[in-house]
């Protein structure tokens, strides 16, 4: 799966003074609350998987809800992926992916966001997952899956911290499946194949994390959305805001 780099614009901040009486002090504005868990800018490759760790210790979740201009689209994250399950609860509660946009759409394939569009001025700070590829999770139709960029310079294939992407897929026979598909398929995963679809050719190579409970119709809508030729990104925004509910 192709990556887009991430973009690392700097956030501008513009502070409002109020006018008052001469004898009066100046209004200070409140300080942010610090919300708790890791500070994102600080985590490396290295030191994210202990801190996410006992972040989602501290802090569990179980699924999370995103709001998008075609549609609500609920998701339950798994709790043997618990990295990559700490890291999007994290980046969820501090608003990070209220700020990108589903940005590479692939019709019958998948639907990968989680970056900036030009117009956006967050910052993406680019510490990397250990996979947590799993036999019992594959890449059926509404399965949720963290990306990865720079194969040729991550020989570990470490999952990108922020791009995600949802499984989209075709109907497949088992023998279909079979012959796409990296590792050994279950009778379960052949027959999910055959009635839902998916894409078996990734499995064993993307951590699966997580599903799609309620919204697959979202789905569809956002993969049947016009995209730039070139790279596949929508000719219009389809942004998000997404929320832990569980």
């Amino acid at each position: 799966m192709r990556f887009l780099r991430l973009f690392t614009p700097l956030a501008a901040l513009a502070l409002l003074a109020a006018c008052g009486p001469a004898h009066e002090k100046p209004a200070t504005a409140a300080p942010p609350p610090k919300l708790p868990g890791p500070d994102i800018a600080t985590l490396t490759d290295s030191a994210a998987p202990a801190a996410l760790l006992a972040y989602g210790r501290q802090y569990p979740g179980s699924e999370v809800l995103f709001e998008t201009r075609l549609g609500n689209i609920r998701v339950k994250l798994y709790d043997d992926t618990p990295i990559h399950k700490a890291n999007f609860l994290l980046l969820a509660r501090r608003g990070v992916f209220d700020e990108t946009v589903f940005n590479r759409v692939i019709k019958n394939f998948a639907v990968q966001g989680g970056q900036t569009s030009e117009s956006r001025t967050i910052v993406l700070w680019r510490y990397r997952l250990p996979p947590e590829v799993r036999p019992n999770h594959f890449h059926f139709k509404g399965a949720l899956g963290m990306a990865r960029y720079d194969d040729e310079e991550n020989p570990h294939r470490l999952s990108s911290n922020t791009d995600f992407y949802f499984t989209v897929g075709q109907k497949l026979t088992p023998s279909q499946a079979k012959a796409t598909a990296s590792r050994p398929l279950t009778p379960a995963q052949l027959k999910t194949y055959a009635t839902k679809g998916g894409v078996p050719a990734l499995d064993g190579f993307y951590t699966v994390f997580g599903e799609v409970v309620e919204g697959l119709d979202v789905v569809e809508k956002i993969s049947q959305v016009p995209v730039n030729p070139n790279d596949k990104w929508p000719v219009q925004d389809v942004g998000m805001k997404v929320t832990v509910v569980k």
